[in-house]
């Protein structure tokens, strides 16, 4: 995937966001180690929702920064949390990142 891909993604991604009115938190690994992701309940769907969407941030920075293996890696991450909440199928996830010819 093209860095130039990855903004576009991020841009998909922050727009849901945004359109789902998810504000931008932080949590830390102490607070993701609570979730129990097989049975994540209403709350616990809204809080790593928050956490994804201040994730794209700094996945532009790794773009930016050139840093192509950690951007992946986080962006990967953000998608499995989409899937796991249900926002997005598997895909339409594989669709978000396909070149755009392929579409």
């Amino acid at each position: 995937m093209t860095p130039e891909k990855v903004l576009e993604v991020i841009g998909v991604y922050r727009r849901f966001f945004e359109s789902c009115h998810v504000p931008k938190v932080k949590l830390s690994e102490k607070d993701f180690d609570k979730f129990q992701t097989i049975s994540f309940n209403e709350k616990d769907k809204k809080a790593i929702m928050a956490h994804c969407h201040q994730m794209l941030d700094t996945v532009e920075e790794f773009v930016r920064d050139k840093r192509m293996d950690k951007c992946f890696r986080w962006l990967g991450f953000i998608q499995g949390c989409l899937l796991c909440g249900g926002m997005y199928t598997l895909n339409e996830l594989k669709n978000h990142s396909r070149p755009n010819e392929e579409k």
